[in-house]
């Protein structure tokens, strides 16, 4: 992959079933220089088809800001803390956006960091 496209900004978005994981989640994807910023957004109800049942659960939505580069890191972290069996994991290019901030999430995502 080329380094522009390395660079490409990306929203990933999961749900999970909990606040506590949320925040953990969020936390650790910062810290660990994979993600910019991740939004924590109000609890949804999600109503979906799991083995042939239709689900109703409440999960609590992330934004996570990253680049084309950390998503398998950020993919693996996901996978890691997530309870469910298969998580919902989507990643969007953002096509466009204020170039300061765009920079900056890649500036942020370039190295990790411990804190």
């Amino acid at each position: 992959m080329t380094s522009s496209l390395l660079n490409q900004p990306l929203l990933v978005l999961t749900n999970v079933p909990e606040e506590a994981l949320a925040q953990s989640l969020a936390r650790a994807l910062v810290e660990e220089g994979l993600a910019a910023c991740v939004n924590i957004l109000a609890p949804v109800a999600s109503v979906y088809r799991w083995q042939g049942q239709v689900e109703h659960a409440t999960e609590i939505p992330l934004l996570i800001k990253t680049t084309q580069a950390r998503y398998e890191d950020v993919e693996r972290a996901i996978c890691r803390a997530h309870p469910y069996d298969v998580p919902e994991i989507v990643a969007l290019p953002i096509a466009a956006g204020l170039p300061a901030y765009l920079e900056w999430m890649r500036e942020e995502t370039g190295k990790p960091l411990r804190v």
